[in-house]
């Protein structure tokens, strides 16, 4: 088991590592460890993650809702890297009684968190169950208002528990944006065609836009609720 002493050490230990050895350090650690994709900083890290292990394993969250661009990129991602990458659908029958209950478009009404505990929370849960830790493209200039204490290496409270402790690995916690993309050009790393067409946080067909010049990249994500709502529940604990 890791212990909380444990997670301190290690995280001033990765805290000025790179993405590379930090999931190298994560593979090393865990033999049942995952990836989550669904974005740009995601290709990255299993890209990365490839140069490191030969047991990488990827999983992604299929709401039912995403833009047909993004489901044709999640198989270019699979294509492209060989992955058996695991495609989680939400459980039927939570998803036709919320939209017998309350239509398709129940979140511009009464906010977004029920539909993606449904349509996301849901299937992440059933997946960290079987692992003992996982890896995300977390970054903390992607969210100031939520993630901007991100650290390299966490428990995870929102998931695991005392019966099944679970280690979240964030190795990008440290990057930015441009250093997201200029790994992507240089290594001809897939990326969403949506990128090209002003969105950069890429969530929900219903929920993701473009945004402006000048806006931060949640901007364009659940566009009508306020800046501190901006999670679905996959890494925060309160929601």
């Amino acid at each position: 088991m890791t212990t909380d002493a444990t997670l301190q050490d290690w995280q001033q230990q990765l805290s000025t590592q790179s993405p590379k050895d930090i999931l190298r350090f994560a593979h090393k650690q865990f033999s049942s460890i995952t990836i989550s994709f669904s974005g740009a900083e995601d290709v990255v890290l299993i890209d990365l993650a490839r140069k490191v292990s030969d047991r990488v394993q990827v999983f992604t969250l299929d709401t039912g809702r995403l833009h047909a661009e993004t489901y044709q990129f999640i198989e270019q991602v699979r294509k492209h890297y060989d992955l058996d990458l695991e495609v989680l659908a939400p459980e039927r029958e939570r998803v036709e009684a919320l939209v017998r209950e309350k239509g398709l478009f129940s979140f511009y009404e009464d906010g977004h968190k029920e539909c993606c505990g449904i349509r996301k929370v849901d299937g992440l849960k059933r997946k960290l169950a079987t692992v003992d830790a996982w890896i995300t493209g977390q970054r903390r200039d992607q969210s100031p208002s939520t993630r901007s204490d991100v650290p390299v290496v966490e428990a995870d409270t929102a998931f695991g528990s005392p019966e099944h402790p679970l280690v979240k690995f964030n190795p990008l916690a440290n990057w930015s944006s441009q250093q997201v993309w200029e790994y992507i050009r240089m290594f001809d790393v897939p990326y969403n065609p949506l990128h090209e067409r002003g969105f950069i946080s890429i969530g929900c067909e219903p929920c993701t836009r473009p945004v402006l010049p000048n806006q931060h990249e949640r901007e364009g994500r659940w566009w009508w609720e306020e800046a501190t709502l901006k999670e679905c529940g996959l890494h925060s604990s309160q929601d």
